[in-house]
């Protein structure tokens, strides 16, 4: 996923106490001509909240194994997050599809003000203090990234 920048360090998942967080589940439909199928992908982020995140997509047929197969996939994308004592460096933005988030450095004690799925990411980087503001929905855990 991040093998085309040279500015992103892959990490490997061995030794890590890494947490995950679900960030949402949602039910598909495929319409056959026999009829509905459900299944179900998850979204899930995987940290050590010390400046390693990685995110994952799983499908499958019921909601425990989608959540396994995202566990699984995140733990494949984990990258290392630059942090400045408990926030971030500088301001940074994000885009994915349409949607745009911005990420903001705050001072200590001003806490993560976030919502969602960009909450989930940031604690699980490690941050602290940080302000954010998610414009147009979509993916915005891809954007956080």
């Amino acid at each position: 996923m991040y093998q085309d920048y040279k500015n992103v360090e892959l990490v490997k998942p061995g030794g890590l106490d890494l947490k995950d967080r679900l960030v949402g589940v949602q039910r598909v439909t495929k319409v056959t001509k026999g009829g509905r199928t459900f299944g179900f992908s998850a979204i899930v982020v995987v940290g050590d909240e010390n400046g390693v995140v990685g995110q994952g997509l799983g499908k499958s047929k019921d909601v425990a194994s989608a959540i396994a197969k995202a566990i699984e996939d995140a733990k494949k994308n984990l990258v290392r997050i630059p942090l400045n004592k408990a926030s971030l460096p500088h301001e940074q933005k994000g885009k994915y599809g349409g949607a745009r988030v911005n990420l903001l450095p705050a001072s200590a004690g001003t806490g993560v003000i976030a919502g969602g799925a960009v909450r989930a990411v940031l604690e699980a980087v490690g941050v602290h203090d940080v302000l954010s503001k998610s414009h147009r929905g979509g993916w915005c855990s891809r954007c956080a990234f």
